[in-house]
């Protein structure tokens, strides 16, 4: 059994890219921020964030909110502002399974899962499927849902041609499409391409500021003007109508000129983990590098043996073992993301003296793991 030392050296957390903390330029750029109440629309640097991600999204308008889940709540109960009407989403989309059903809680709109394929798109034969006929039994189909990068599936870029492919047959469908694009920009560096054409074909997107991006609050939502004025007005319904709040805008902003230019360098982190684990050549904990298209890396454990949460509590401690052999006391904080994976997220905050720390504590913990069996 392994046993734990004191620990007094360095903590690298990789549970989430939403662990970031304001840089000391952000925090000034927070503080000297110019404000208004925003629930007048007189907050001008508030203004200046949603006309500066309408303008890189090329949409007509956007929405500062304080969370994604509120991003795509509202993006939700706009476009199904019936009652009966139903939303077709991936069954592992983060707006099925991690938002606490808020489009059913809050607005009744009903959720149909389409199967999510390992690469986080989902058949677009099985969604005409299950487009709803016109029929007195049945709820009304409003809207499609997508995400981009798609988290559970590790972080994966939906494949563009895919994308396309979605908007010509919700066209078709006469179904708007709405992209839950939390972490987009991730999507967009990988891929070399401007993120107005990863989103080209949806009619609504939502823009997480608070992961990559390092602020410290905040997504956008944007669409067309109309959309933009029906959200507003839910908005104010859900709690969501801040007032004074330019220097929480002024954050998202900072992060757009300075962060978002960097996220290369947090996939060419992840790549080193990668690595890692695929250098130690086990067989219980397996990764795909080819497949950690961009900040988040999940571990694969073979639950026979060891599970998530065993992985992520040895990572948590120290052994004087370790330290002896390794010559530093490293503590590394990873998340249980299923029942079989474990999962690791890069951000700013992690240098890259701390990921090469990480690599060498994980060979370590996964060849101690793989002799214990």
């Amino acid at each position: 059994m392994t046993k734990s030392v004191p620990h007094s050296g360095v903590v690298v957390d990789l549970r989430s890219d939403t662990l970031t903390q304001p840089s000391p330029l952000m925090k000034k750029a927070m503080t000297e921020a110019p404000l208004g109440d925003d629930v007048f629309g007189e907050d001008p640097t508030v203004n200046a964030l949603e006309d500066k991600v309408a303008k890189l999204l090329d949409k007509q308008a956007a929405l500062f909110v304080p969370t994604g889940t509120m991003s795509n709540l509202l993006a939700v109960l706009t476009h199904c502002h019936q009652r009966g009407s139903e939303v077709i989403l991936g069954h592992l989309s983060h707006i099925h399974l991690y938002e606490q059903g808020g489009i059913s809680q809050l607005g009744g709109v009903h959720p149909r899962t389409v199967q999510n394929l390992p690469d986080g798109t989902f058949d677009l034969e099985a969604l005409r499927g299950l487009v709803r006929q016109k029929d007195d039994h049945y709820p009304t189909t409003a809207l499609v849902c997508v995400e981009n990068t798609h988290n559970v599936a590790g972080g994966k870029v939906v494949p563009l041609a895919w994308v396309d492919e979605l908007g010509a047959t919700c066209r078709e469908l006469g179904l708007p499409v709405h992209m839950d694009g939390a972490r987009l920009l991730n999507a967009a560096t990988k891929l070399d391409l401007p993120p107005e054409r990863l989103v080209r074909r949806c009619t609504s997107v939502s823009l997480c500021l608070s992961k990559g991006l390092g602020a410290p609050v905040g997504s956008v939502l944007v669409g067309s003007s109309e959309f933009i004025q029906r959200a507003r007005r839910l908005r104010k319904a859900v709690g969501g109508g801040m007032r004074q709040c330019g220097m929480l805008a002024a954050a998202g902003i900072y992060g757009l000129d300075h962060v978002y230019p960097t996220l290369a360098r947090d996939h060419d982190l992840v790549q080193q983990l990668a690595r890692a684990v695929e250098e130690s050549g086990s067989k219980t904990f397996t990764c795909d590098p080819c497949g950690a298209h961009t900040n988040i890396l999940m571990i694969e454990c073979d639950t026979k043996k060891v599970t998530p949460q065993q992985l992520c509590q040895r990572m948590g401690q120290v052994t004087q073992e370790e330290v002896t052999e390794l010559r530093e006391s490293v503590i590394v904080r990873l998340l249980p993301m299923t029942n079989s994976r474990a999962r690791l997220v890069v951000h700013h905050d992690v240098t890259p003296e701390q990921i090469q720390s990480t690599a060498r504590k994980l060979q370590y913990v996964i060849r101690e793991l793989d002799s214990n069996l």
